[in-house]
């Protein structure tokens, strides 16, 4: 009844169909997702059915921020109008797209090999430390988000605001956020340490695919295991590997940083077997397809390395996946060279996104121990120079929409595209691109810039709401994307205690990184 969120798994080969609920009336005709896409999921069909629960967005007046345009894009760009009409906004938006197809240069500016390596020393950013009074602000609305969907019963959190369905990556980000209220003190000791040990618990008992791995997608109330937007049927479609990399970085997190769920976080480990988690130094996931299982390489670059790094603090060998070099190619962008995975739907029957989340998370979390910061840097200056052109603020990444098709890829560059969103099924939604909260803020958190510092100042005026923060902002519509999720409110929980802090979080909580894989992937 849900589509697969397939965020970072853009790697398998096959498709299966989508299991629908008889309850509802399916979205548009024959939707189908990659095999073993892994079971970052949401409730997208959810969303369609229950966003009329948001309560309309009070109307913000939008004034464009300005920043100065760089020399080149001045000379060779120029900024169009504020829309003040549809008519006048369509026009607007054919502008950006004839200037987004010609912004990009192929092959791109590469980025010497020198600056190609992980940070020696986790990466700080400038401006931590104390929250101001509206980034506080800021933190308690994005918790509002798990009291609402928070199940008693399990311990686990609704991955689409009022729909009981979750998956391992949505439930690590309601772990982030729980660690970050504790810390911010938006949620009492108690209250966290008894929130904390029945999640952990229950994660260290649910049933697993097989008995080996969590299934991609449960009822969250039930703990059944489910295919998706089915929450009662129970039915086993296979695990994924990037999913549990990101949730074993956390669970690393809590067992260090709180001696007394120790235990704990290690029974969740124990209680899988994760010898099938990795081969031959890459990540693997399955998902069921006509009742056979398929087993399959997962991740492209991002995901792939930021997942690895997680699978890595546990003691698994993932030396390939780790490698940020080796698939990677470059293409210019508004002038500046980006890196993207040459394994793209053409030559391996996967999309190879570009997107802004994993490396927010992989500065965040890790400093940029998975990816390079040059990296980052690049794709925010991409972001960012664009917005010199157009004037359109961009802060894009892949996310849940109010609408169909529900959820889409706002990519950088996807499949020899630049600028295009897209549906798993690679159908173009350009119309429906949006800036997004948690890459606004993320973004702002790890670089403190003046283009940041306006994301930032936008989110503040247009996506609040006292549920939670709204996915983001759409471009050509110029209203919000009234979405609500645990991951996009997680996420901004866990960029405002990076913040707050001072450190990336695993150095924080003071997790030991394997230096010995490190050095195994690192090049002159």
């Amino acid at each position: 009844m849900y589509l697969v969120k397939l965020r970072k798994h853009a790697d398998l080969q096959n498709k299966a169909l989508i299991s629908m609920s008889s309850d509802f009336q399916p979205p548009p005709k024959n939707l189908s997702i990659l095999a073993s896409v892994g079971g970052v999921v949401t409730a997208i069909i959810a969303i369609a059915i229950l966003n009329g629960w948001s309560k309309q967005l009070s109307k913000t007046s939008i004034e464009k921020p300005k920043i100065s345009t760089s020399e080149t894009a001045s000379q060779q760009l120029v900024e169009p109008k504020k829309p003040q009409s549809l008519a006048s906004g369509a026009k607007a938006a054919e502008i950006v797209a004839s200037l987004d197809a010609k912004s990009v240069i192929l092959p791109g500016q590469p980025i010497p090999k020198n600056q190609l390596t992980v940070a020696i020393i986790p990466y700080i950013a400038p401006g931590v430390g104390k929250l101001t009074p509206e980034e506080m602000a800021t933190a308690r609305i994005a918790w509002s988000y798990f009291q609402r969907n928070w199940n008693d019963e399990t311990g686990l959190v609704n991955s689409v605001d009022g729909f009981a369905s979750v998956s391992m990556w949505d439930q690590t980000a309601a772990i982030a956020a729980l660690v970050s209220a504790r810390e911010l003190n938006i949620v009492p000791v108690a209250e966290f340490e008894a929130k904390m040990s029945k999640m952990l618990k229950t994660l260290a008992s649910m049933p697993l695919y097989k008995g080996e791995l969590p299934n991609k997608v449960y009822n969250a109330k039930t703990l059944v295991p489910v295919n998706y937007g089915q929450l009662e049927k129970r039915e086993e479609i296979g695990w994924s590997a990037i999913d549990l990399g990101r949730m074993a970085i956390w669970l690393k997190i809590v067992g260090v940083k709180y001696p007394e769920m120790r235990s704990l976080s290690t029974d969740v480990w124990k209680h899988w077997q994760v010898k099938r988690l990795t081969k031959k130094g890459q990540m693997y996931g399955t998902a069921v397809i006509k009742g056979k299982e398929q087993y399959n390489q997962e991740g492209r670059l991002g995901y792939e390395n930021y997942a690895a790094y997680g699978l890595k603090l546990w003691g698994l060998d993932v030396n390939k996946a780790l490698d940020y070099q080796s698939n990677a190619a470059f293409v210019d962008l508004y002038g500046q060279g980006i890196p993207y995975d040459r394994r793209d739907f053409k030559n391996s029957g996967a999309n190879n996104y570009v997107l802004s989340e994993p490396y927010i998370l992989d500065g965040i979390e890790t400093g940029f121990q998975a990816l390079p910061k040059a990296y980052a840097d690049r794709i925010l200056a991409a972001q960012a120079a664009r917005y010199e052109a157009t004037k359109q603020l961009t802060a894009v990444t892949e996310d849940n929409l109010d609408r169909p098709p529900y959820f889409v890829y706002s990519s950088l560059f996807v499949n020899g595209e630049p600028w295009a969103t897209i549906a798993d099924t690679r159908q173009k939604h350009n119309d429906l691109r949006f800036l997004s909260a948690k890459a606004a803020i993320g973004w702002h958190v790890l670089y403190n810039t003046a283009y940041t510092q306006q994301l930032f100042n936008f989110v503040q005026a247009n996506l609040n709401s006292k549920d939670g923060w709204y996915n983001g902002f759409y471009e050509s519509l110029r209203q919000p994307n009234k979405t609500l999720t645990a991951n996009n409110n997680g996420v901004i929980l866990e960029s405002l205690l990076y913040k707050q802090v001072g450190q990336p979080l695993t150095v924080w909580a003071g997790v030991k990184s394997q230096k010995s894989t490190q050095r195994a992937i690192r090049r002159p």
